[in-house]
């Protein structure tokens, strides 16, 4: 099992910083938030992506992801969704990340509606992302929460380039179980997404293992040499605990539930 952690437990943080704890803690990869507020964003210049480049390489920690707030099945302007998906997929070759994330954000749209908006614009992006080497993956997250709506998605896209981001707290939500979300988003399946919450009322951030999400049951359900990611949504929850001080338990929790089991 590779682990990262995502940027959005660190709101602001520097990559110095950002490096500096992946390497100390054990952590293979970081998954970047890709937003104005944060440091890395696609409105960041040919230069400093160079830099956070050498950054990263200095440091031997990879770049898995460029998190990016796409709403692939929204309504509105297709060009305008596609700019933004490209510059996002852009930013991912600079820095040399494998993937892009893109949410669905359909709303209150026929589901019908949502899917076919959000097929038609994935489709369009793939061979820009394909020609550039990354892939671009739809979460489990919002109006497409379960495993079962993202597979219904990207399989009717059909193409390798677009596949699925496993956020198992809104699996869980949607009350599918890890066995039937695996099943469906395995042919697709770029990485997953770890955290912990309260209840289903109360999803402030939690170290790994203190909540009631059911990580085992998920990581049972995995390659061994795929990728989890902690996302820790601090930068929601200004009030939860520091990420930095949970990074190095949180890794041993996730290494004891994926080991082998005899």
């Amino acid at each position: 099992m590779k682990l990262a952690f995502s940027t959005l437990g660190v709101p602001g943080m520097p990559m110095t910083d950002v490096v500096r704890l992946a390497a100390e803690h054990g952590y293979q990869g970081v998954e970047l938030r890709a937003h104005p507020e944060e440091p890395v964003h696609p409105g960041i210049s040919a230069l400093e992506r160079a830099d956070v480049v050498e950054e990263f390489k200095k440091g031997g920690v990879e770049i898995l992801t460029v998190a990016g707030y796409v709403r692939v099945a929204a309504e509105g302007d297709d060009r305008a969704a596609l700019d933004e998906l490209a510059g996002l997929v852009e930013l991912a070759h600079d820095l040399g990340a494998k993937n892009v994330r893109v949410f669905p954000g359909g709303g209150d749209q026929d589901p019908a509606v949502a899917d076919a908006t959000a097929a038609r614009r994935l489709a369009a992006a793939a061979p820009h992302a394909a020609g550039l080497g990354v892939r671009i993956l739809l979460e489990t997250h919002d109006s497409h929460r379960a495993g079962a709506d993202v597979a219904r998605v990207v399989g009717t896209v059909g193409h390798g380039q677009i596949g699925a981001l496993w956020d198992i707290m809104h699996t869980w939500l949607a009350g599918e179980e890890p066995a039937a979300s695996h099943a469906v988003l395995a042919p697709h399946l770029g990485y997953v997404q770890v955290k912990d919450i309260a209840s289903a009322e109360d999803t402030e951030p939690l170290a790994l293992g203190a909540g009631v999400l059911p990580l085992g049951a998920c990581l049972d359900t995995l390659d061994p040499d795929g990728w989890v990611c902690w996302e820790y949504e601090k930068r929601w929850h200004p009030g939860a605990a520091e990420l930095p001080g949970l990074l190095s338990a949180g890794r041993e929790h996730l290494l004891r539930l994926g080991a082998p089991k005899s």
